[in-house]
Parts: C-alpha cells; sequence; structure tokens
C-alpha cells in the first residue's frame, strides 16, 4: 500500500473455520507491509494460508505500548499496520484498544473491517429475545472479585453476555447460579463455527450438572449469554418466600439473598420488601 493510503486496519479473523475471513480482510491481509498480531506464532500460519507476505511484530497485553511505539513508527514511514488477534476481533476481550488509542492521538487513519465476534454469533443463535444487551466479557478468576461482579448485574434487565475458559467454567457455573438465582435462563455456547460446536439452552440451576455429566462439555472456550433479570416486582412467589424465611428469623440481608435465589426475583426488590415486612407497613 502506498504512502498515501497508510493506515491501522482492525481486521477480524476466524473464531475456527477458515472460510469466516472475509475477501475484504483477505485482501488487506495481502497488501499490507505489516501485521501486528497477538501472538506471532498462532498467526504465521494464517497469514501463510491466505498468501500473505507481510511482517509480523507482537501486540499482546503485556507489551502494548511498546508495539504502539513500534506502529507508528511504521505508519510515519509510509506502511500500512493489520492489527489481528488469535481469533475474532481486536480491542473486544483482546489486546487492541491502546494500541488504537495511541494511533488515533497520533492523527494516523483507523480502518476497522467487519467480522467475526464471539459474543454477536452467540447472540444471533441463543434465542434470547431482547433489545439490548450488555457484553461483560471474562468475569474475574477469583472468587470474591468475581462473585462481587456478578452482584452488581444482578437487578441489570438485559440480556448478559460473558466469555469464559475451560478450567473455569463449572465454577462460573456455580457463581452464576448464585448471584441470579436458579430460574434464571442461560445459553451456553462453545467451539463456535469448530468441528464440535455447541448449544446447550437450560436454566441456571440445571447448568453445573450438565457440565459436569461429560468431561467434554468442559472443553474449548465458552461464550454465556444469560437472560436479563425479571421485572423488580418482588410480589408473589418472591414475597411468600422471603416472608416464611423472616419468620423462621433469618436476618434481612440473608432471606433477601436466598429468596432471590429461590425465586430469581430482584434482591433489590426483595430486600426493600423485606425492610417494609419487618417495619409492619
Amino acid at each position: 500500500m502506498s504512502q498515501e493510503f497508510a493506515a491501522l486496519y482492525v481486521v477480524p479473523t476466524p473464531l475456527g473455520h477458515l472460510g469466516d475471513l472475509s475477501l475484504r480482510a483477505m485482501d488487506i491481509l495481502r497488501q499490507v507491509a505489516w501485521v501486528a498480531a497477538e501472538d506471532t506464532r498462532h498467526s504465521a500460519p494464517l497469514l501463510r494460508h491466505f498468501g500473505s507476505n507481510a511482517r509480523l511484530l507482537p501486540c499482546h497485553q503485556h507489551n502494548e505500548e511498546a508495539a504502539a511505539q513500534q506502529v507508528l513508527a511504521r505508519l510515519a514511514a509510509g506502511e500500512s499496520v493489520a492489527l489481528v488477534v488469535d481469533a475474532g476481533t481486536p480491542a473486544v476481550s483482546d489486546p487492541g484498544a491502546a494500541l488504537v488509542a495511541r494511533v488515533r492521538a497520533a492523527g494516523f487513519r483507523i480502518v476497522p473491517l467487519p467480522g467475526p465476534c464471539a459474543a454477536v454469533v452467540a447472540l444471533s443463535a441463543a434465542g434470547i429475545e431482547t433489545s439490548h444487551f450488555l457484553f461483560c466479557g471474562f468475569l474475574p478468576s477469583k472468587a470474591g472479585p468475581r462473585a462481587q461482579a456478578l452482584a452488581e448485574l444482578a437487578d441489570v434487565p438485559y440480556a448478559l453476555i460473558f466469555y469464559e475458559a475451560p478450567h473455569r467454567i463449572v465454577d462460573t457455573a456455580v457463581a452464576l447460579r448464585a448471584a441470579f438465582g436458579e430460574r434464571r435462563r442461560v445459553v451456553l455456547a462453545r467451539e463456535l463455527t469448530k468441528l464440535y460446536e455447541e448449544f446447550h439452552d437450560c436454566v441456571l440451576a440445571d447448568l453445573e450438572q450438565w457440565l459436569l455429566a461429560d468431561t467434554d462439555r468442559q472443553r474449548g472456550e465458552f461464550v454465556l449469554i444469560v437472560a436479563g433479570a425479571p421485572p423488580a416486582a418482588a410480589d408473589g412467589e418472591g414475597e411468600r418466600v422471603l416472608s416464611l424465611l423472616l419468620a423462621e428469623g433469618l436476618p434481612v440481608s440473608q432471606a433477601s439473598r436466598l429468596a432471590q435465589a429461590i425465586t430469581g426475583a430482584s434482591r433489590k426488590a426483595l430486600y426493600s420488601a423485606a425492610l417494609r415486612m419487618q417495619s409492619g407497613d
């Protein structure tokens, strides 16, 4: 590419199926002088497969600032650069955002290409009706911060999209159930576009046992889509269970948490109802 058209191209790459690389992305990868890659060992075979002779430079979470300086130098020399990650769209739970910010601040052109994104691919086949969704990415790896992050999402009325790794998928299933209750619907998607692609639709009460029933179900990369919280009203079953728990002498916070876990009602609404019950209003 000539200096006149030097730019940073943000190029999504296939999640698994090589046929998902767009013709435009293929053309860009063949024309750019450089490719900034999350893992050069992973991207090198992909570039060879599609006939790209671009030179590789690493751009991952541990060197993104240094990589940005290299990319800026290449752009200043009139050479175009493509940004790729191992699979999917750069800067979406993957490296790239800091690099893009530096390139934009330096005044160079940034050209994003549409393409594969695991969150959108999974949502399109989940069958969860929603006009809004919240992309949450990866949850914290430690139990305490993970529980806190989920507690803050418990009353969000939008579909929630999470990414998860195989070694944490069972723990995450347990944490989701504890935070959102047993009756909340979840769709698990794994190995998207690959040979063993699989979708499983259930309620959170059943997800852990489904995963444990077959170790193969714990393999691969996961997208979890959890239905949004039900309306905030805590009447009906939620208040009935809450009143029984309070009658047994449980503290307000514990009774609200257990009633939410049992019925799936809003924890905030249940807590308010518990305070109201105890005050006699």
